[in-house]
């Protein structure tokens, strides 16, 4: 009894706190609005907005507090609104479980990050219908040679396919690397150019483009309808992460562009966020607030 009567207490300590970072980010939303719409971003009103439906985040953000309570902190997610997740595994639960979870809380996992090097695909799809996902995407690579990010975008193809066959959508998630030229020839026009649109998809992380130096915007349309998903990360000044509106990148001019194209999901991301909750409340704020 005493357990339980723990973990009702710190599922509630985690909804007030949802509650609390829900209400914060509300109250600056607006001004964050503002100034997206000011003349330091490009001046005008938008007249597109991120679809709620759209909008998800990625819960490797909220890795510390789901190791010490999973049940409360998917109940905050859900109190702030979301109803969309991208997995980032399971944190000890089978995928039965893990749905049960979910449902429970009328969360969706869409999508999951699973690596293809050393993975057993067929128990990896497997887990996928389970969960739900209509996506999984390949979370990191990096290798020194382009012969290495050859040979390794051929098993992003073979892989793209046995997924295709099964049902489920494929897709790469960059990070900064594959924008530095090796021997002046870039990872990502390696891996953009020797896979096919009909078997892998790009999930853009909008940080880490920035940060390897390249335009997201000239990104998304080199390889026009194969960004399937965002990862809505910002940028402090420094360098390091910001909550999503809290920092540098000019998110509404990325939108805005590419809004013809629209993305399925804008998944909102901090690896190292102060506070979790406090993040994922801005983070959704931001984008269910955001003209573009």
């Amino acid at each position: 009894m005493e357990g339980f009567v723990v973990a009702i207490s710190r599922r509630s300590m985690l909804r007030g706190a949802a509650g609390a970072a829900l209400a914060v980010g509300a109250a600056g939303a607006l001004p964050a609005v503002a100034s997206a719409e000011g003349a330091g971003h490009g001046g005008g009103h938008g007249c597109f907005r991120v679809p709620r439906d759209k909008i998800s985040i990625q819960l490797y953000s909220l890795r510390s507090i789901l190791e010490t309570d999973l049940e409360g902190t998917l109940d905050a997610l859900a109190d702030i609104g979301f109803r969309k997740v991208e997995l980032a595994g399971t944190y000890g639960r089978t995928a039965t479980e893990f749905r049960k979870l979910l449902d429970r809380r009328h969360l969706k996992a869409t999508s999951t990050h699973v690596g293809i090097d050393g993975t057993d695909l067929n128990q990896a799809i497997a887990d996928a219908k389970v969960l739900g996902n209509r996506r999984s995407n390949h979370p990191y690579a990096n290798f020194a040679t382009i012969a290495e990010w050859e040979a390794f975008a051929d098993r992003l193809e073979a892989a793209g396919k046995v997924y295709r066959q099964a049902g489920i959508k494929f897709g790469y998630h960059n990070h900064n690397q594959e924008f530095l030229a090796i021997g002046g020839v870039r990872p990502y026009d390696v891996l953009t150019g020797r896979t096919t649109r009909r078997n892998v998809d790009f999930e853009m992380d909008l940080f880490w483009v920035v940060t390897g130096g390249a335009d997201p915007v000239t990104e998304f349309h080199r390889i026009a309808g194969r960004v399937k998903q965002y990862h809505v990360k910002d940028r402090n000044p420094d360098g390091g992460f910001a909550d999503p509106g809290e920092g540098t990148i000019d998110f509404r001019r990325i939108f805005r562009a590419n809004h013809q194209l629209e993305v399925e999901e804008y998944i909102i991301e901090n690896d190292e966020p102060v506070d979790p909750l406090k993040f994922a409340a801005t983070g959704y704020n931001y984008l269910a607030n955001l003209r573009f």
